[in-house]
């Protein structure tokens, strides 16, 4: 399998809209007219509880983590940057999905599946890793905030990425992801600098 059906087989599975799924199995209604409207986890959360919550959060958190493991079996000898493009494209996947008029999630959770599948290529993710999930629970746990803590735990993974010895294509890597995450919490950020974000 060549690149680019790689690249959009990999968008594809970033595109399986499983709150959208969730929410319609469960109460045949349509997860975007209610709550905060998003797809993802923390709205599926609000909506179905925290069960179904957090079985959407680990089946998004898996198509990020299964991508990188097939693109050996897809490219031979695969360069790093293919691993990237990859995880890139499924969090495309994720945050527009074409099976919704490409609307769709936030991306943190696919973002963390991608790095964690990464890592058991490149295990230097591994401690970057961690100390982004850290901040995700102090943050959350302090402030009671998914949105800020998902927002500053990406950031440490970006900070983290350009103070670590790391390849130049992991920090433009961490820096993508970064920018995706922000673009897709544009709302959550005007309301927390209005401190009119709804805590958890």
């Amino acid at each position: 399998m060549g690149m680019i059906k790689l690249l959009i087989l990999s968008y594809i599975i970033g595109g399986i809209p499983f709150g959208f799924l969730a929410v319609y199995l469960v109460k045949k209604a349509d997860i975007r007219g209610l709550g905060s409207g998003n797809i993802g986890a923390t709205n599926v959360t609000r909506v179905l509880g925290k069960k179904w919550g957090i079985s959407v959060f680990v089946l998004d958190f898996l198509k990020g983590f299964i991508v990188p493991l097939i693109v050996p079996f897809c490219v031979n000898n695969p360069p790093t940057f293919l691993f990237i493009l990859a995880i890139i494209a499924v969090v495309c996947g994720h945050n527009w999905t074409p099976f919704l008029k490409f609307k769709g999630g936030k991306g943190v959770s696919t973002s963390l599946g991608g790095i964690a599948g990464l890592s058991f290529r490149y295990p230097s993710l591994l401690m970057l890793l961690g100390i982004a999930i850290l901040v995700w629970t102090v943050v959350f746990v302090i402030f009671k905030i998914v949105s800020l803590a998902s927002l500053t735990s990406v950031f440490s993974f970006f900070i983290c990425a350009l103070i670590f010895s790391l390849p130049l294509e992991f920090k433009i890597f961490s820096l993508l992801l970064f920018v995706f995450i922000v673009v897709r919490h544009k709302k959550n950020i005007k309301n927390l600098l209005k401190n009119k974000e709804s805590q958890f």
